[in-house]
């Protein structure tokens, strides 16, 4: 079968690879579609550390083939969403409702993929980018059949983790007013997710001003080019800033455009030493850094939420999807991607 494979030095779609039979606890869905997410091109060009070689891709939907013994909420011919939370569902953090927080979720990855004889890994207990994967059952969330693939592909990462962070780690409260450094594929995700919240200002920057009308869809009240204009907006400050690029000056900038009692998510993934300073006497007005980890979701639930809001036309799907491209054409997606000229572009088998 047909997967992107990157072996630590260039990435290639292959047609010989092969994936095991799901265990006890396990479904096998055969993908439909896969959404291109910088963290896919972060571990290729080293930004997020990953063991090689690894079958790419964590944002996907399809079609359940198989499951394997102890499987009863999906069964072979439903349409399911992907998550990349591997949770075991049993230990203390997902008793409290934590299931990011869970150990097994951030363990060592596994390898149920081979390429002539040998063993590949999987990225982020998911690899979408494959026509068949094995994931554990609790990754796999059933959605409405009449959902287009290409569209619920994307809950499964940007809508999780963007509109997550508004609702569920931020927990941004009607008429607040909120900042998003970025209006990538995270960032559209972040401003609806604000513009669902209730919040009555929502400021979008960005450096490339041809993103303002698809930020302005998404829920955007105004458009910068530049996080030195907010203030012309908001005086005093923001009360939540959403930082969704991974840049550390920009770490800086979210942090120092907080009113009182203001927040700062942390959403871009820089490379993993990187360091990021701020002014300590600055944050005794009860401001706070949040990380957050993807979404601070409950997959299960939140999955199921979001494809019942897009059914209502409250949540945007189709309009994150800028583009679609057979996975014979990774390497013109990635660049795509790379160049900042798609929101979000999706593969297709």
């Amino acid at each position: 079968m047909r997967g992107v494979v990157f072996d630590g030095r260039r990435t290639e779609v292959v047609d010989d690879l092969q994936v095991r039979d799901p265990g006890p606890g396990e479904v096998l869905v055969a993908i439909a579609a896969a959404g291109l997410c910088h963290s896919d091109l972060s571990v290729v060009d080293g930004t997020i550390p990953f063991p090689v070689p690894v079958v790419l891709g964590h944002e996907g939907a399809g079609v359940v083939e198989a499951v394997g013994p102890g499987v009863g909420h999906v069964r072979p011919g439903d349409h399911v969403a992907l998550s990349t939370l591997a949770n075991c569902g049993t230990c203390a953090q997902c008793d409290r409702g934590r299931p990011t927080m869970c150990r097994k979720a951030i363990g060592r990855p596994g390898r149920p993929f081979s390429r002539g004889g040998e063993p590949l890994f999987q990225f982020a207990s998911n690899s979408a980018f494959a026509e068949r994967t094995v994931v554990r059952a609790v990754q796999a969330v059933r959605i409405p059949d009449g959902l287009p693939f290409t569209s619920a592909a994307l809950i499964g990462c940007g809508v999780l983790t963007g509109v997550g962070a508004v609702l569920n780690r931020a927990r941004v409260d009607r008429g607040d007013s909120v900042v998003v450094i970025g209006a990538g594929g995270i960032g559209l995700n972040v401003l609806q997710g604000a513009r669902l919240a209730g919040a009555l200002t929502v400021v979008a920057v960005d450096s490339n001003p041809a993103k303002e009308a698809v930020a302005r869809r998404f829920g955007a009240t105004h458009f910068l080019t530049s996080a030195e204009d907010v203030r012309e907006i908001l005086p005093d400050g923001a009360d939540h800033a959403f930082e969704c690029v991974g840049r550390t000056e920009l770490i800086r900038q979210a942090i120092d455009l907080l009113d009182r009692h203001g927040q700062a998510v942390l959403l871009g993934v820089p490379a993993a030493g990187a360091e990021a300073s701020f002014t300590v006497s600055s944050m005794y007005l009860d401001k706070a850094i949040l990380g957050c980890r993807y979404g601070s979701s409950r997959p299960q639930r939140d999955i199921a939420l979001y494809a019942d809001l897009y059914r209502e036309g409250r949540l945007l799907l189709d309009e994150l999807v800028t583009e679609t491209y057979p996975v014979e054409d990774f390497a013109k997606a990635a660049d795509d991607a790379h160049h900042g000229r798609v929101a979000r572009g999706v593969l297709v088998f």
